[in-house]
């Protein structure tokens, strides 16, 4: 054989032996990495800290009879873990989250957003019907310094609604810098039931946010590019307290979980796996009571659930690993392995008596599939929705006011995305075909979407027409959400055609 042919064979053999090491290599580390798990504080939370209670927001009453708040977003510094190193915050009122607002149907409020930081903010009432142009999307940004006041009247079941920035492409910045809040509406069906509702007693704000921390005590937001859905931190935040625990005093406690991570989901239950009364969702309270031991919330999400309580006992409130769909590696790099203690409920050893949860809540009013005016498809991929990314200019859908639809949504990549749809809460007809577990049997307005797994949702747009300002629909994990995975509809009148988004985004303010 000639010598060039040998030579060249040398080569080729050469070349074919790195690719094989290195692809050996690389499925041996990418085993090796998913191997590992990932993030675990199981066992190693310390509980040292009594949980905050976000104060009730005060308000007052004007001359026109309107329940009046006051937001104030001012950036701040907290020392989150008492070790002296105070880390760059923002808030409502305070140095991170806000005051819960409170506020009743058939009540007309007002809140005056004050905004005090350096930049532009706006404040989206998440879960609310309310006319688009208080809706707090992207349209209507604060610049610093002005007041922008919003007004509507609360016009829907009793719920636990929450509030958060949502300037375009800024949203996951402010919301994990701690700009939100629970807004919690009562009503009167509600209140004639036997449940729990003293604030702060026996009725508890839990929001539960991730976060992770440099050296020098600052929110550090290092994204996972493997998995690509956001930041997911390694230690979490309950109304802003780490390592927290709960006294309770009675034999039953609510506690109104609320996800409030930019990319993470939870799977919540009990370490002891007992079972918990499931009494509401992201829209208020179910026909019936369910008994679950788990309840998954993606961001975004709520759930109100009543614990049963034993005198002088300790359990503690656990993220399990959540159920996301995925494959092995993206599930690895996406939280679909982390396991976190939450919080730790410590019983007195005398405990006030409670009424047992009844097992029927609110009779059940159904949107008829039959009675849809029209059925959209909205398929999210990439940071894109029906392969288009977020335009401020652009109106994807025009609604007719007063008319049912059918919305099918689908995930059509291995990522886990969530859809959130502003004004209306919805029904979940189907996911991939079957009927919804209980958990999706209620009122939502955020729901999660396992990869290739389509979801049937009716909704119906009742009022609040207005051809120019339009709603959003978006992936609620926040990177994805600025990244463009959003879009925008508006309401209109039989027969009115869809105008054209107000250039420049401001609110009217001063």
């Amino acid at each position: 054989m000639p010598v060039r042919r040998r030579s060249a064979r040398r080569i080729l053999l050469g070349v074919l032996a790195v690719v094989l090491v290195v692809c050996c290599g690389g499925v041996a580390v990418a085993g090796w990495v998913v191997a590992r798990g990932g993030t675990d504080t199981v066992g190693k939370v310390d509980f040292v800290r009594p949980l905050a209670v976000p104060p009730l927001a005060t308000s007052r009453t004007d001359e026109r009879g309107r329940r009046v708040f006051d937001l104030l977003a001012r950036d701040g510094r907290r020392d989150f873990r008492g070790d002296g190193r105070l880390t760059r915050t923002a808030g409502f009122n305070g140095d991170f989250l806000g005051p819960t607002l409170r506020a009743k149907r058939g009540e007309e409020v007002v809140v005056n957003v004050v905004n005090r930081l350096t930049e532009e903010t706006n404040v989206h009432w998440h879960g609310m019907h309310l006319p688009a142009r208080m809706d707090g999307g992207p349209h209507q940004l604060v610049r610093p310094g002005a007041t922008w006041s919003p007004t509507w009247r609360v016009d829907q079941p009793a719920a636990t609604l929450w509030y958060h920035p949502h300037p375009h492409g800024r949203t996951e910045e402010h919301v994990y810098r701690g700009l939100a809040g629970m807004f919690i509406l009562d009503d009167d069906r509600e209140a004639a039931l036997p449940l729990p509702r003293r604030y702060g007693v026996d009725d508890i704000p839990v929001i539960v946010q991730d976060r992770s921390f440099s050296r020098s005590g600052q929110f550090r937001k290092t994204r996972n590019m493997i998995s690509s859905i956001g930041v997911l931190g390694d230690t979490l935040l309950v109304n802003g307290t780490v390592a927290p625990y709960l006294d309770v005093r009675t034999e039953r406690v609510r506690l109104r979980l609320l996800n409030g991570s930019t990319a993470r989901t939870y799977d919540f239950g009990f370490a002891d796996d007992r079972a918990f009364a499931l009494i509401a969702t992201d829209g208020g309270l179910l026909d019936r009571t369910a008994r679950l031991h788990r309840v998954r919330l993606s961001p975004g999400e709520r759930a109100e659930i009543v614990v049963d309580v034993r005198p002088g006992e300790r359990t503690t409130l656990r993220s399990f690993p959540p159920d996301l769909g995925a494959d092995a590696l993206s599930r690895r790099f996406a939280g679909g392995v982390d396991r976190f203690d939450v919080l730790q409920l410590r019983a007195a050893s005398t405990l006030a008596d409670a009424p047992p949860v009844p097992d029927a809540l609110v009779p059940p009013d159904r949107l008829d599939p039959a009675a849809a005016a029209t059925t959209r498809s909205f398929v999210l991929s990439g940071r894109t929705i029906n392969d288009r990314s977020m335009d401020m200019g652009r109106i994807d859908a025009a609604v007719t006011r007063g008319s049912t639809e059918i919305w099918e949504v689908v995930n059509r990549d291995g990522t886990p995305h969530n859809f959130h749809v502003h004004d209306v809460q919805f029904q979940v007809l189907s996911v991939d075909g079957g009927a919804p577990p209980p958990e999706l049997s209620g009122w939502k307005d955020t729901i999660f979407l396992p990869p290739h797994r389509p979801v049937r949702l009716i909704m119906q747009f009742t009022d609040h027409s207005d051809p120019d300002m339009p709603y959003m629909f978006h992936c609620h994990l926040l990177w994805h959400e600025d990244a463009g995975m959003m879009g925008q509809f508006v309401v209109v009148e039989p027969g009115q055609r869809p105008g054209r988004p107000p250039a420049g985004g401001h609110a009217g303010h001063d």
